[in-house]
């Protein structure tokens, strides 16, 4: 028997509403009749969806028939961060990024190969270097 609460969304259609209601809800006009757009946040995404955590979000992508919606979504607020970037005030932006897996530094993985003389003792490297002598 399933226990736990009862899915919020019926059909993967009424998620699809609510999260297209969210970024429509984000243009906005200010006194002139210009459009601007407020930025999309995943705590944002899951307030409009009527999650109390970010975590039903990722709870909701587990499942397979909301897994490419609630993907989707995060791939649009990650490319409105990923667009401020262009900005002189990017600084959010960055800070949001790195929560969503991003890394502002390269990693390098680098390998040695210890000689097998570094790992001889002082005597058996003695004996080496008195064959190397002999020849």
């Amino acid at each position: 028997m399933k226990t736990g609460r009862p899915a919020k969304f019926e059909t993967v259609e009424d998620l699809e509403t609510m999260i297209m209601g969210y970024f429509n809800s984000l243009e906005k006009k200010d006194n002139e009749g210009v459009i601007y757009y407020l930025p999309a946040t995943v705590t944002g995404l899951a307030l409009e969806l009527g999650f109390c955590s970010k975590q039903s979000i990722y709870d909701y992508e587990k499942i397979e028939e909301f897994s490419y919606p609630i993907r989707k979504a995060r791939l649009m607020v990650e490319n409105g961060y990923e667009k401020s970037l262009f900005s002189k005030f990017s600084t959010g932006a960055i800070f949001g990024l790195k929560n969503m897996g991003w890394k502002d530094k390269s990693e390098v993985e680098n390998t040695v190969k210890i000689s097998k003389f570094e790992s001889m003792s002082d005597e058996d490297l003695q004996k080496e270097l008195n064959k190397l002598g002999n020849e």
